[in-house]
């Protein structure tokens, strides 16, 4: 049986930040598979990880993905808020200032991060995760260097703290669009340079099969051009849901702007 999940990888690859520190961590559509994670992953992060993550709608798939996973499989993967219970700590919109990494500005999330681990209430939090809404979208290559020297600063000056790099999602300009190359600049400094990255694109790309649909200007919402026709027709997550079945193969919720199992 093939369990997936997408976005609810996020707690392994933050773990094993944790024991290969100099290394690279890509999140991306190779491991974005339940039955690839390890129990004690999952008790390991619950253990050790005290999260801040920022982001607006996009961003939240993640959340509603962790939401509808406790829900299918129970309180190993629960999560709340100071971690009660055993459950993942999780502090929520966490910041105040800014709402993800393009809003209200390109600048104001590293400036919203530093006031918040500054602040001895939040001295436990050892992870911090920003998301962008659609913003990578209209990104130059100077804005991009903006957010890489803007993460690699706050690496620096709280060597505690693991932060984790993010893609944008998909928005249907496919593999010669801006959003891909910057995407791909996101990428080679993050493989260049030992970071940790939640590849959110490169998950958006794939189906739980390995087929690929960014060649097919895929969007958020898993639509594609099936036929090159420059018409988005067809929706891989939906088709993919209809041929397996639920609560075995995977499990209900409803991100934003995407399907069940896009979250």
């Amino acid at each position: 049986m093939k369990i997936f999940s997408y976005h609810t990888l996020l707690i392994v690859v933050i773990s094993l930040s944790f024991t290969l520190a100099q290394n690279a961590i890509i999140a991306n559509h190779t491991i974005a598979k339940l039955n690839l994670t390890p129990v004690e992953w999952i008790d390991s992060a619950k253990a050790k990880l005290h999260i801040a993550y920022g982001h607006t709608s996009h961003g939240s798939q993640l959340i509603t993905g962790m939401d509808g996973l406790e829900n299918w499989k129970g309180s190993q993967y629960a999560f709340n808020e100071g971690g009660t219970n055993g459950a993942l700590d999780i502090d929520d919109y966490a910041f105040s200032g800014a709402s993800d990494l393009g809003s209200p500005d390109r600048t104001s999330w590293a400036t919203s991060t530093r006031n918040y681990l500054n602040n001895a209430a939040n001295s436990d939090v050892n992870v911090v995760i920003w998301s962008w809404c659609g913003q990578v979208s209209s990104a130059t290559e100077t804005d991009i260097n903006t957010y890489l020297n803007l993460m690699n600063g706050l690496e620096i000056d709280y060597p505690n703290v693991k932060f984790v790099y993010m893609t944008g999602h998909l928005d249907g300009s496919g593999v010669g669009g801006n959003l891909n190359q910057r995407n791909e600049q996101i990428r080679n400094y993050c493989l260049t340079n030992g970071k940790i990255l939640y590849d959110f694109n490169d998950i958006e790309s794939y189906d739980p099969d390995g087929n690929y649909y960014l060649d097919k200007d895929a969007n958020d919402n898993c639509d594609y051009d099936s036929d090159g026709n420059n018409s988005l027709d067809k929706n891989w997550a939906i088709d993919w849901q209809n041929s397996h079945t639920i609560n075995v193969d995977w499990y209900d919720c409803s991100p934003a702007h995407s399907q069940a199992l896009n979250g």
